[in-house]
């Protein structure tokens, strides 16, 4: 029991307390978060947030999130998390900055993006795991070896924190998005919050180019090389017969690279060239910060990258203190904000761990799942996540309820697709790997199909 005068030394904070609540209304902690405005910002009518929710009190752990409401009645929309891979890659740099945000950097500032994801949806994106981006651990020992379980419970307090920071969107449909390694990181996260019974309105999952089962995802790109004649016949034989990438990975990661498979790959190398870019094989070469969660998964490729992009204007932007300031970020263990971090040594063995059965419980939990692929990308090529999808619905003995068949946005094909109930897989025609940043306004229309639960457009009906 307090005494007196301590009651009476409390009386000043708790009046402001209330005061601050009254101001500022119920939700008074996520005004703390508000961004007034960005530095060269575009002037807008939404609202945006960003700031750090502690995930461990005792490591002092805390994920950094930038949160951006829809453009129109907000209430009502969906909120959408989204997780970019590497693993270690920044959700703000790729995801926010460079796909789906409202804004992209340029050389004057910022400019509007006209497919940004929040005239859809309520926008989440989250830096994780710790290491990455703005996140941080004051206990930089966290750092030496992350894995999957580590992230997914990480995402999962996040995610409580700030559904009660955020309590006005808790009743709101909630979906998982990523790509590229998120293909572990959505599906764990999805599971891991139906086996604890978070109370989360969780709808579904979307995940892009994802990695879902390493020895099909990697062997697809020899098929997918000499397809689109990138390689040799007789390259083609080897590389299938002599030494897969699968392999070539698996021995390369342990430093156990044999003499054979160190051949195949500078066959592979020499003949598909360095200035290609594996993850937009249609593309002139360009390495900017939006590709460099690709290059976790491409390490192989020998010879020297070759950079002809004059600036990256995100990371130029995200590194401005002033912008920092507005964004409420701060770097703690590190000097300089990076795409992928440098600091972070993440599990790579977990790649082996396949989360393909995961969609298949999901779907039969009554989540709904959508795979798409950008089909220029050669990193983790539609071919192997095509057939991943069909062989997931005939073990789980899920029907075809749409044939295969063409998607329109207006009266172009944007891609394939084939829906299995819940269970559903969608190319887009003319996307790499990050399928937002080289087809935004078909990407987009796949989002807003998604959220809706509706069939793609069949013809010019978007």
């Amino acid at each position: 029991m307090i005494s007196h005068s301590q009651f009476l030394a409390v009386i000043p904070r708790i009046i402001f307390v209330v005061a601050i609540q009254i101001i500022v209304g119920v939700n008074s902690f996520s005004e703390f978060d508000k961004i007034k405005s960005l530095p060269e910002q575009p002037e807008v009518e939404f609202k945006q947030y960003a700031g750090y929710i502690t995930v461990d009190e005792v490591q002092q752990r805390a994920l950094y999130y930038y949160f951006v409401e829809a453009e129109v009645d907000p209430a009502s929309k969906p909120v959408v998390l989204w997780l970019n891979g590497g693993p270690g890659c920044s959700s703000i740099g790729v995801g926010a900055f460079v796909e789906h945000g409202p804004f992209k950097p340029a050389k004057k500032g910022l400019m509007k993006n006209d497919y940004s994801w929040n005239k859809e949806a309520n926008m989440l994106y989250l830096e994780s795991p710790a290491g990455v981006g703005f996140s941080y651990s004051v206990n930089e020992s966290f750092y030496d070896l992350v894995n999957d379980e580590m992230t997914a419970r990480d995402n999962l307090i996040f995610l409580q924190h700030w559904f009660t920071k955020f309590s006005e969107y808790k009743n709101n449909d909630f979906f998982l998005t990523g790509e590229s390694y998120a293909g572990h990181y959505v599906p764990q996260l999805a599971q891991l919050i139906i086996q604890t019974k978070t109370k989360f309105n969780l709808k579904g999952i979307a995940i892009g180019n994802p990695l879902m089962e390493f020895n099909t995802d990697f062997n697809s790109r020899a098929e997918y090389f000499w397809s689109h004649g990138l390689i040799s016949d007789s390259t083609y034989e080897i590389f299938t017969k002599s030494c897969n990438y699968s392999q070539i990975r698996r021995q390369y990661q342990s430093g156990t690279l044999s003499s054979i498979c160190a051949r195949v790959n500078r066959l592979v190398s020499m003949e598909i060239s360095r200035y290609i870019d594996l993850y937009d094989v249609t593309l002139d070469v360009c390495l900017p910060s939006e590709k460099q969660q690709a290059y976790v998964l491409t390490q192989l490729q020998e010879g020297e990258k070759i950079d002809v992009c004059v600036e990256d204007e995100t990371y130029i932007y995200l590194n401005r203190k002033e912008v920092q300031k507005a964004l409420h970020a701060k770097l703690v263990g590190i000097t300089t904000w990076l795409t992928c971090s440098g600091v972070l040594k993440y599990n790579m063995k977990n790649l082996e761990i396949p989360t393909i059965s995961v969609l298949g419980s999901l779907v039969k939990s009554g989540v709904r799942v959508l795979v798409y692929s950008g089909d220029q990308d050669s990193v983790i090529p539609l071919l192997g996540t095509r057939s991943l999808v069909n062989k997931l619905a005939k073990e789980f003995g899920l029907n075809t309820t749409e044939s295969y068949r063409a998607w329109f946005k207006g009266r172009q094909v944007a891609g394939w697709t084939q829906v299995y109930g819940d269970l559903s897989f969608a190319t887009i025609r003319g996307a790499s790997h990050e399928a937002p940043f080289s087809q935004p306004e078909r990407s987009l229309v796949l989002l807003k199909t998604f959220l809706k639960g509706k069939s793609l457009p069949v013809s010019s009906e978007m």
